[in-house]
């Protein structure tokens, strides 16, 4: 599977979950899971395309900026999900979080699958394009059932 593809993939998946979150009334329980499967899915997939894709693109000068940007939106969203995280633990009014959340990372998505993905099947061939994705769900497979890092994200 290519990059591209693997990469969509998780998107496609986060959508839904967020889409699920968001749906849900104030009170309804089913937000602790949701909430914590979008957590493990954003982390795993965040730090594995930051290290796998988002570094390898950075040797390319054109598309340096936009990666930059790409790491930025990361930090947007992980930090939104942080302050979800809180409130829903403290049951204060978690769902506009949820929006913004939701909100943020579909504008990423869209500017990653078209941008990024644009400039990046510029440079790699399909054979490296397949290599790299291969390498992206190895590491997000690891990153999410080793959690590699994820002191940093958990609030249990």
């Amino acid at each position: 599977m290519k990059i591209y593809e693997a990469l969509e993939k998780d998107h496609k998946h986060l959508k839904h979950l967020l889409k699920k979150l968001v749906a849900l009334k104030d009170d309804d329980e089913l937000r602790f899971f949701l909430i914590e499967q979008i957590r493990r899915l954003l982390f795993s997939h965040a730090r594995a395309e930051e290290s796998v894709f988002y570094n390898t693109l950075q040797e390319v000068d054109a598309v340096k900026n936009i990666i930059l940007h790409g790491y930025q939106a990361h930090l947007e969203a992980e930090s939104l999900l942080r302050s979800l995280q809180v409130m829903n633990k403290m049951n204060l009014s978690w769902k506009g979080t949820a929006k913004k959340l939701k909100d943020k990372l579909e504008e990423h998505f869209q500017e990653e699958e078209t941008g990024i993905f644009d400039e990046a099947r510029s440079v790699f061939s399909d054979f490296e394009a397949e290599a790299i994705g291969v390498s992206f769900n190895e590491l997000r497979q690891k990153i999410e059932q080793e959690g590699v890092l994820s002191s940093t994200f958990d609030l249990n």
